[in-house]
């Protein structure tokens, strides 16, 4: 049986093994590329209409399907190949039964090689069905996932800065992925969507050239000791990755001046050589996977005890969640200048709502709080209430989905639906009108409250930084959907009844009272351990620290509850005003045109009704 803390491999000294490793490890890395590729180019290039795909699109799904095979079947000789590496055996002894299952089971490696097969075995049988744009857009984000799953377990998580070695990587990962994929996309599609599209694809390669440059920076900085560590062969590595990224950069700066110019057969004349030293990008990074970097800083310490100073100034980026609100800030500026060029301004209270929500949630991960969330359950659960009870108020008050419908671009023509048109399809369908569902948002809100604290998931969460993160992105999102749906001002599926939304708020203020009050009650640790194994050498009272945290959570949770409540008493009375407002406007217009309005025929109606009771009477 294999032991759990098996993380990363090493070099076998079996010479097939160790020959075979890194070249699978390419295949499986470029198959999984171009077929992001291909769903890029499926998704955001080739014209569709009214949603469905046409036969360029079916045409490069069959070469979609063929890539996705070819990285199921490397995805499963990696697992082997990997398993003989650990074992330092030939390939006949990973076929044992007993030790793949432990191995897939009780290591956190095999752990992840499952999970991407488990994504691979779901994407395929999508994309197989798949006649809609809007499947193709499911099956990419699923294989995207796929992408970045190994990362959470790589020799990044070995770091002391592992969340800004992670969190980087992730995004370097995804956008240079999307880059090379991309062009890639642009070779296999017809030559007149192609030329179509590569405005389009422009655009999005300088967005990615920029997140990879900076990602990529920041990633070897977080690796490497930049005194003793370059002279290493992986070292070596990572500068020919940045120098082939350079040429990349310098690859789409001519294609951006070309297109300027109206010049694409100069552009498709680069492509090829381009896609070589794309390839060569990604074998490089396939090759770097499989190698450890030359220092380990070790494992940090736990913090000085926490002091109003330290908890005001303290930060410790998680490179992960920040790289999410600087990207979404980015896209929200662009959205707003966007507004401005078309001469149409943006509400200074919605920009000013959005920065609230992202310096919030920003504070509660890295900032202080977010440093001593992470080691002790009072303060966890400080950050818990900030993100999701308090940053996305601002975040709903910012209206992100209206700016977004009112700058994306629209279908190319009147039967294409575009990336604007599917949005709107999303905000429509059946499934965001489920969840949308006041009771359903207010279950998901709450409900989860007592899923995660009061099963062994809050244990098994805090143990790893995936965890964190999973648990950062719930908060925020369920946090998003419960105050969308209650004071929300951006399009919603179905409209809620005022009356009902108080009642709501009302039923969440209670369930969070009960939460607050059994965590106060509880006679036992909730963590599985987790806050004991730290040994920290403050707040050691670890049920006392734990009530504490329920406290915290019944104070911090009421506040913005009764904010929302005050805000749908506001938006009822204006709404009410509205609509006294239009019904003085239409019986002035029906007035001045000599016709009775909607309420003197109203008044008629019941007249008519009650001198047809009476003549019944008769």
């Amino acid at each position: 049986m294999l032991e759990a803390v098996v993380t990363h491999s090493h070099v076998s000294s079996n010479s097939l093994v160790a020959i075979l490793f890194p070249i699978v490890k390419d295949i499986s890395l470029i198959s999984t590329t171009f077929l992001i590729g291909l769903l890029f180019a499926i998704a955001f290039f080739i014209e569709e209409k009214k949603g469905y795909l046409q036969p360029e699109a079916l045409r490069v799904k069959k070469l979609a399907q063929l890539s996705a095979v070819i990285w199921i079947s490397t995805l499963v000789g990696s697992i082997f190949i990997e398993l003989a590496n650990i074992l330092d055996e030939s390939l006949v002894g990973a076929f044992n039964p007993t030790v793949l299952r432990s191995f897939l089971q009780q290591t956190v490696i095999g752990r992840s090689y499952l999970a991407q097969l488990i994504f691979g075995l779901i994407a395929i049988p999508l994309l197989n069905k798949a006649k809609k744009v809007g499947a193709i857009y499911g099956v990419l984000v699923i294989t995207l996932l796929a992408t970045i799953l190994p990362i959470f377990q790589s020799h990044s998580s070995g770091l002391s800065n592992h969340t800004l070695a992670i969190g980087s990587l992730v995004f370097h990962v995804i956008f240079i992925t999307l880059w090379v994929g991309g062009v890639l996309g642009l070779i296999v599609i017809a030559p007149q969507e192609r030329v179509a599209s590569l405005k389009r694809f422009s655009s999005f390669a300088l967005w990615a050239a920029i997140i990879v440059s900076i990602s990529g920076v920041v990633n070897a900085f977080s690796r490497l000791n930049f005194v003793a560590a370059w002279n290493s062969p992986y070292a070596s590595l990572v500068l020919l990755k940045i120098v082939l990224t350079g040429l990349l950069i310098a690859f789409g700066a001519k294609h951006r001046k070309y297109i300027i110019a109206k010049k694409p057969e100069e552009t498709f004349s680069l492509l090829a050589l381009e896609i070589i030293v794309m390839v060569m990008t990604i074998a490089v990074g396939g090759w770097l996977s499989t190698m450890s970097p030359p220092e380990h800083p070790g494992v940090p310490g736990i913090p000085a005890p926490p002091t109003l100073s330290r908890l005001i100034w303290g930060y410790s980026p998680d490179a992960l969640i920040l790289g999410i609100l600087l990207l979404a800030t980015a896209l929200y500026i662009r959205g707003v200048v966007l507004l401005a060029r078309r001469g149409d301004k943006w509400p200074v209270g919605r920009i000013i709502a959005f920065a609230c929500g992202i310096g919030f949630t920003d504070y509660a991960t890295s900032g202080g709080i977010g440093i001593y969330a992470t080691y002790a359950f009072s303060y966890h659960m400080i950050a818990h209430m900030i993100i999701a009870m308090i940053a996305p108020i601002g975040f709903v008050l910012s209206a992100p989905i209206t700016l977004a419908l009112r700058t994306l671009p629209i279908g190319r023509t009147s039967e294409e639906r575009g990336i604007r048109g599917s949005a709107i399809t999303l905000i429509h369908s059946k499934v965001l009108g489920f969840y949308t569902n006041p009771i359903v948002a207010l279950a998901i809100f709450d409900g989860s409250l007592f899923l995660l604290y009061m099963t062994p998931l809050f244990g098994s969460l805090m143990q790893s930084h995936t965890g964190h993160v999973v648990m950062d992105l719930h908060f925020l999102l369920s946090g998003y959907l419960f105050f969308h749906v209650i004071i929300g001002i951006d399009p919603n599926p179905r409209k809620v009844p005022h009356i009902v939304r108080i009642i709501i708020l009302f039923a969440a203020m209670s369930i969070h009272a009960f939460f607050s009050i059994a965590l106060l009650s509880t006679s036992s640790l909730l963590d599985g351990g987790y806050f004991a194994s730290l040994h920290r050498t403050w707040n050691t009272d670890l049920l006392v620290d734990q009530h504490l945290g329920g406290s915290i959570g019944w104070a911090m949770g009421e506040i913005p509850i009764l904010i929302a409540l005050v805000a749908t008493f506001i938006q009822w009375v204006r709404d009410d005003s509205r609509e006294a407002h239009r019904i003085d406007r239409a019986a002035q217009r029906a007035d001045a045109m000599g016709e009775d309005d909607d309420l003197a025929e109203y008044n008629r109606y019941l007249a008519n009704l009650s001198e047809h009771d009476h003549e019944i009477g008769k």
